[in-house]
């Protein structure tokens, strides 16, 4: 696969800079979401030699050394280095610990390694913080997580050879004015954008082929990928896990898109799903998004976990997960979504992107839904709200209603207005339309959510 830029490398590089081996960094996230192919382009480029251990391939003599060898850090790192044939230098070298879940005792060495001080040390995984890959080692204090999702859009507009269009959208929010002529430019890259999906492999084959069959079948052979990993990993909630994964479209496709559990069992409590869940969400194929019951100075205060709504990660995933005609998404579905020609379903996709929006750039997911049968004042359903990075008593919290079709109401937005008025900074409505400021609302158009703060 050629290389496809990513954020994450200015990342690493600012990790390298400021902390000189004093830390390690984890990489999480998804399968096949480009961490081992970041992370050994990093190594390569940025330092003298390295040293990669694939635990998915690693010798198993070479587990034994991580259980037998910590009080002999020369003889473990010799060790290494004869095994791989990579001679490294003290100070200039990094070594990659790929998917270390698989090997707990090599992620709790972390602590011993670095202060050693010889080598930097870069650590991939996913299913990091599931019970059976974190029992009896203690998590190293010298590891700094560093979360990796699927490619944005600024992201997949590089992989296209556009590096303008972003900066250009960027430019246009911060001094709240529409794109004018090029607004349908943009948005027809972020429909594109929203049907192929951020996993670098159906990203390349897009690049490459044009061709929405290829892309699909990309995209199908990575949630293969994970229903094989629930097979193999998901031990003891393995059925809960498949369960609700094979109900996500049908969840989604619903008005509320509240997870109901009546689906999977009749009088299921949420109490008995939680592990599967979390399994989900730490594998990187999922975002929660909980309900909140007031949505006031702390969202996290007031979250009720038995309400939740569950989004596939990855919304061109969706799409293939969604739409299988004899285990293929049709092309002629792919260009009536480019055209927005599809009415059913769309509203799920849409809902489903700028959550993945919004969890990429680092929000949590809340939403806030009251079913007042007895005030219709106190009735409605706010899609996402975001809290402010640091909590105050008053505007701290934004209100987000996705919309899309052409024609939308606001009543919700408006209840909620009303009723928590001194707790909101200025509400915004994700659309297909340009910019627009109307009646204390931010119209925002879709690939502006990125740059929501």
């Amino acid at each position: 696969m050629a290389f496809m830029k990513r954020k994450i490398y200015n990342k690493l590089l600012e990790w390298k800079e400021q902390w000189n081996g004093a830390t390690a960094v984890l990489i999480e996230g998804a399968r096949r979401v480009g961490k081992s192919f970041i992370v050994e382009e990093f190594a390569r480029n940025e330092y003298d030699s390295y040293l990669l251990i694939d635990f998915n391939k690693a010798d198993k003599v070479i587990w034994t050394w991580f259980d037998n060898l910590l009080e002999d850090l020369d003889t473990l790192l010799m060790n290494l280095q004869i095994h791989y044939g990579k001679r490294l230098t003290p100070g200039k070298s990094v070594i990659v610990f790929d998917e270390v879940q698989l090997c707990p005792r090599a992620r709790a060495a972390i602590k011993y390694l670095v202060a050693d001080g010889r080598f930097h040390y870069i650590e991939t995984g996913s299913l990091v913080s599931i019970k059976k890959n974190v029992q009896n080692i203690v998590i190293p204090s010298e590891e700094e997580s560093m979360p990796m999702y699927p490619m944005d859009f600024e992201e997949f507009l590089w992989a296209l050879g556009n590096e303008m269009l972003m900066p250009f959208i960027s430019m246009c929010y911060k001094k709240r004015q529409p794109l004018g002529a090029l607004h349908r430019k943009a948005l027809e890259y972020f429909r594109t954008y929203m049907i192929v999906g951020g996993m670098p492999q159906a990203v390349q084959a897009f690049v490459d082929y044009k061709d929405f069959d290829k892309v699909d079948q990309m995209k199908r052979s990575v949630l293969q990928v994970y229903v094989n990993d629930i097979s193999k990993y998901a031990a003891g909630v393995e059925h809960k896990v498949k369960s609700i994964f094979e109900q996500i479209p049908a969840q989604l496709q619903r008005h509320e898109k509240k997870f109901r559990l009546s689906a999977l069992e009749p009088g299921a409590a949420y109490r008995d799903y939680d592990d599967a869940f979390f399994w989900l969400s730490d594998a990187g194929i999922v975002n929660i998004c909980y309900n909140c019951t007031a949505p006031n100075v702390g969202l996290r205060l007031n979250m009720e976990r038995n309400t939740l709504k569950c989004y596939m990660a990855d919304t061109g995933l969706l799409i293939s997960h969604a739409f299988d005609e004899h285990g293929r998404t049709p092309v002629e579905l792919y260009q009536k979504l480019i055209l927005n020609k599809l009415e059913v379903n769309e509203g799920m996709i849409v809902e489903n992107i700028v959550a993945q929006m919004l969890a990429a750039n680092g929000h949590k997911l809340y939403f806030y839904s009251n079913s007042s049968r007895g005030n219709a004042s106190e009735r409605m359903e706010i899609d996402f709200l975001t809290a402010k990075s640091k909590l105050t008593s008053r505007h701290n919290i934004t209100p987000i209603e996705v919309k899309s079709s052409q024609r939308y109401t606001l009543s919700s937005l408006r209840k909620c207005m009303d009723k928590f008025g001194p707790y909101l900074t200025t509400p915004i409505v994700l659309h297909g339309a340009d910019l627009k400021e109307e009646n204390g609302i931010l119209f925002l158009p879709l690939y502006m959510t990125p740059l929501i703060i």
